[in-house]
């Protein structure tokens, strides 16, 4: 039960802090993994360029890898790209900046999608997992950044907001072809944050610490099997409990 052994799976973003944790922990279950990004300090031979602001970088990618793979049984969109002035504060954020964050982010997720589902459509199977955050859910707690510089950026919410519903769209368009299409919403991960910020977010978060990679590649892991073939339109929360007080 529960093995994604031989699944071909691509994850966007595959070079970053939880993309790396999902390649590695995938790769160790046996599946044939593609990672996703624009650039590898090593790449493997089953590592792909893949820009997902980029109409063509998706296609001819998408095309190469059914090519070579004969097919997408999983594909998580985990691709974070953002501007420079990612983190501004809200009435510092340009309208040029916030555009820009949108297009790239959200829309970027949409072109991945509407790429990615029609090749599942022909298959008669697969599973999409966009990853999401609880700020697409519920409002940030400015309180756990005070005594640092870091805020949440507005267009964060925005997008992780419309993203969540974009894939219970996208679930009930695709269900009657058998493509499954889920959201995992991430509390915070701990990744060297300032003191300060760590141990206000553990004072409130009903588990008492951040979360960390493992935790969150479990639930991706789950929505990729064939045990989750009944699961869609779902947004699975992996955050220590932040959402629920």
């Amino acid at each position: 039960m529960f093995s994604i052994k031989d699944k071909v799976i691509v994850i966007t973003g595959g070079n970053g802090l939880l993309g790396k944790q999902m390649v590695s922990t995938f790769r160790e279950q046996g599946a044939i993994v593609i990672a996703a990004d624009l650039f590898f300090e090593t790449q493997s031979e089953d590592d792909f360029i893949l820009d997902i602001t980029d109409e063509d970088s998706v296609k001819n990618g998408v095309a190469t890898i059914v090519e070579k793979y004969r097919r997408i049984d999983g594909w998580v969109n985990n691709a974070y790209p953002r501007t420079k002035d990612w983190g501004n504060k809200f009435e510092n954020i340009s309208l040029e900046s916030w555009r820009s964050n949108v297009d790239m982010h959200l829309n970027g997720y949409f072109l991945c999608c509407q790429v990615v589902l029609e090749k599942m459509k022909i298959q008669g199977f697969g599973s999409l997992i966009n990853m999401s955050s609880i700020y697409g859910l519920v409002g940030p707690d400015f309180t756990v950044y005070e005594g640092t510089e870091m805020t949440t950026p507005a267009a964060y919410s925005a997008i992780k907001g419309g993203l969540n519903n974009l894939s219970r769209y996208l679930a009930s368009y695709y269900g009657a072809h058998q493509v499954r299409v889920n959201t995992v919403s991430p509390g915070g991960i701990f990744d060297n944050q300032p003191e300060s910020f760590v141990s206000n977010y553990n004072k409130k978060v009903p588990m008492k610490r951040m979360g960390a990679p493992k935790d969150i590649v479990s639930a991706v892991f789950y929505l990729l099997t064939d045990e989750a073939s009944y699961v869609t339109g779902h947004n699975l929360l992996v955050d220590g409990g932040w959402s629920i007080i």
